[in-house]
């Protein structure tokens, strides 16, 4: 492997847990108030909270008091709290003269989670929405976006328009000096901007292009150009108004809602302070999986927030039991992120008891492994390319992904975390300079790459990288490289893949290839008859010192929509023989995710998650238990013999050996998420 193990060890078992806190950047519970709160960069745990006030609600604040948010405070003691401030419709929960204050407000009850934060030294962001807007669409139809037939956009403001200098900045700026904010989580913008056939954005698009017209629809010529100038208008409103900001108040640290995650898998150009953003409520655990992951590669502090609360179908929401909570709030911790949960008061700004009894045992499961967790850095294994080329060719949404663009990539997530492997995603312009780093480097299907991006790609493999290709579009993009002869264009067809397990259905578009210095790294068939009429699904050639695998149809996307064992395996035997000794192996069931990482403090972590049970949109919406699993047998590579083994959070020692370089050890039981730490 190409990097070294530090020994630098922190005895945790020997820590207070004050120290344990200081040490990660956390909040300490016995302290007191503290002078500051922290930068959000090093703020670990927060709350978040909005209403989206409308003009139906007659007593807006009325139950928000003193004693029910110190109380609220004191118990959960998190480091920042998002409290509403404006929703999608418009109106805002405070008494702007900016804006338009919502008619129902009682108290303000901005100035009392100030007064209640302030005191404890605990942050205070708002949530704010940016580009939805309703309310100021209703009373300024110029600032709308308009779609191509011409009608206004009743909801989406115009990022060429007026909003931003009429409304956005003046009223930020009121409510950063009002309470004297820490800053804003801005909601509604990247994934609410639509394109935009505005007067304004017609007149940007001919100066900026010289195109009289602007395309409508996907056949239409410039399309691909269309939509990254929409990208590029709404870059340019984002650093506008955030740069406006920190001029006005340069300590604000301020987030736009999902920018520069998997929806907007960029460069980073705004100048964000840090990046967030609130994952399905339903399939938590896997779109947790995903931006993880993602947020993790991207140099940034970050955190993504969880919901609190669910609902099944034709019901209103309930709260989710705390442990369903904890399994979520692991998949963040394992990738070294923040983590906040979201919930929503009564009308009245009341949070009830339940919510707060939730909220304080996440915490502590959280607080509870801060120092093992946050900060942390990936030791680089397997890395999955999200494809930003791709993306912005499929979705025609201007970064949002559209229905159904990434299962592939979360097929081959889900497949290589079953497996046993640690992995990272990373878009292009990450991985690109990193190449060098990661053993193996597997590409979902994805139709579209830069010939600087697949050449780079090539030079990887050439100089003893391992590559793997998942989906005949992107194997034709390497066919030259791959030691065999496209025969044709691909057909959907009948398929049935053999593999160790058994054959398996894989129907769909599959692509003919014939072998010439490649050799077939797996059959399938058009029936289950094994014995004739067999064509190779996949092939396996060697490139410099490197080696190049391709499967030339859609496994990856069937493995997501289906997770059948048998497809699991037959990827398992390819994966291996691409990457047959990883830095860390582990002996235990698929529903068991690694991460292998260095804390903050320069240990050697394996991360170990259970998502045994984990939710299911409409029929298995809420869990309150998770099967533990166990014993599990731990295998790291390690240069040298380790000083100590322990197992955090407890900071349990753990029955360890070592030999030839390879550290052996059982960990007896994972319940949720287990932290093997090595000195």
């Amino acid at each position: 492997m190409r990097f070294r193990y530090r020994s630098i060890f922190i005895i945790l078992a020997a820590a207070s847990i004050p120290a344990l806190f200081a040490l990660a950047g956390g909040q300490t519970p016995s302290a007191g108030a503290a002078k500051k709160p922290f930068l959000r960069r090093d703020a670990f745990f927060g709350l978040h909270f909005d209403l989206h006030p409308s003009d139906a609600d007659p007593a807006l604040g009325a139950d928000v008091t003193e004693t029910m948010v110190g109380g609220l405070l004191d118990q959960i003691k998190p480091d920042y709290v998002q409290y509403d401030c404006k929703g999608h419709v418009g109106w805002a929960g405070y008494p702007t003269k900016v804006g338009w204050a919502a008619p129902g407000i009682k108290n303000d009850s901005l100035a009392v989670w100030r007064k209640a934060t302030r005191a404890r030294g605990v942050g205070l962001f708002i949530h704010y929405s940016g580009v939805w807007d309703a309310l100021a669409i209703s009373h300024h139809p110029e600032w709308a976006r308009i779609d191509a037939q011409g009608k206004i956009d009743a909801q989406a403001t115009s990022v060429f328009g007026g909003y931003k200098d009429g409304l956005l900045i003046p009223q930020l700026k009121e409510a950063a000096a009002a309470y004297d904010l820490d800053g804003f989580w801005v909601d509604g913008e990247c994934w609410g901007v639509r394109l935009d056939y505005s007067p304004a954005a017609l007149a940007a698009w001919t100066r900026e292009t010289g195109y009289a017209d602007a395309p409508e629809s996907r056949g239409d010529p410039n399309w691909l150009e269309w939509k990254a100038f929409n990208r590029r208008g709404f870059e340019k409103y984002l650093s506008s108004w955030v740069d406006a900001l920190h001029a006005f108040k340069p300590g604000l640290q301020i987030t736009s809602n999902w920018m520069y995650s998997s929806f907007a898998p960029k460069p980073i150009e705004a100048k964000l302070d840090y990046l967030s953003g609130d994952y399905s409520p339903s399939l938590s655990v896997d779109r947790a999986r995903v931006e993880a992951r993602y947020l993790a590669s991207t140099g940034m502090p970050w955190d993504l927030m969880a919901w609190g609360f669910d609902k099944n179908r034709d019901l209103g929401w309930s709260i989710k039991p705390a442990v369903q909570l904890m399994q979520e709030a692991a998949v963040v911790l394992m990738q070294g992120g923040g983590f906040q949960v979201y919930h929503t008061p009564t009308r009245t700004g009341y949070i009830a008891p339940a919510i707060v009894d939730q909220l304080e045992k996440v915490a502590g499961f959280c607080r509870a492994r801060q120092a093992a967790s946050f900060k942390s850095k990936t030791i680089p294994q397997v890395a999955l390319l999200l494809s930003s080329e791709s993306h912005w060719d499929i979705s025609d949404n201007i970064f949002a992904p559209s229905g159904g663009e990434f299962d592939p990539l979360e097929g081959a997530l889900h497949a290589l975390l079953e497996l046993g492997y640690s992995v990272d995603i990373l878009a292009e312009h990450q991985l690109q300079p990193r190449l060098a780093e990661f053993p193996l480097v597997v590409v979902p299907d994805s139709p579209k790459l830069t010939t600087e991006f697949r050449d780079a790609l090539l030079r990887y493999a050439e100089g003893g990288g391992s590559l793997l290709l998942l989906g005949e579009k992107c194997a034709r993009l390497f066919a030259p490289a791959l030691g065999a002869t496209f025969e044709g264009r691909p057909k959907t067809v009948a398929a049935e893949l053999m593999t160790p397990s058994g054959p398996v259905c894989v129907d769909g578009r599959w692509q003919d290839v014939g072998m010439t210095n490649a050799r077939a790294a797996g059959l399938r068939h058009p029936t289950r008859d094994a014995r004739k009429d067999g064509v190779p699904a996949a092939s396996l050639a060697p490139y410099g010192k490197g080696r190049i695998a391709a499967i030339y149809g859609p496994l990856a996307d069937i493995y997501f929509h289906s997770h059948h064992p048998a497809v699991r395996v037959f990827l398992g035997g390819l994966v291996h023989e691409l990457f047959p000794s990883p830095a860390v192996r582990t002996q235990g069931p698929p529903m068991l995710d690694v991460s292998l990482r260095t804390t903050a403090q320069g240990q050697i972590s394996v991360h170990l998650l259970n998502r045994s049970n984990l939710p299911l949109s409409d029929r298995y919406n809420f869990t309150d238990y998770i099967s533990p699993v166990g014993p599990i047998m731990v295998e790291l590579k390690a240069a040298r013999r380790p000083g100590r083994v322990v197992l955090a959070p407890a900071n349990t020692p753990l029955k360890w050996d070592w030999k030839d370089g390879l550290l052996r050890a059982t960990v007896p039981r994972v319940e949720i998420h287990e932290i093997v730490v090595v000195d």
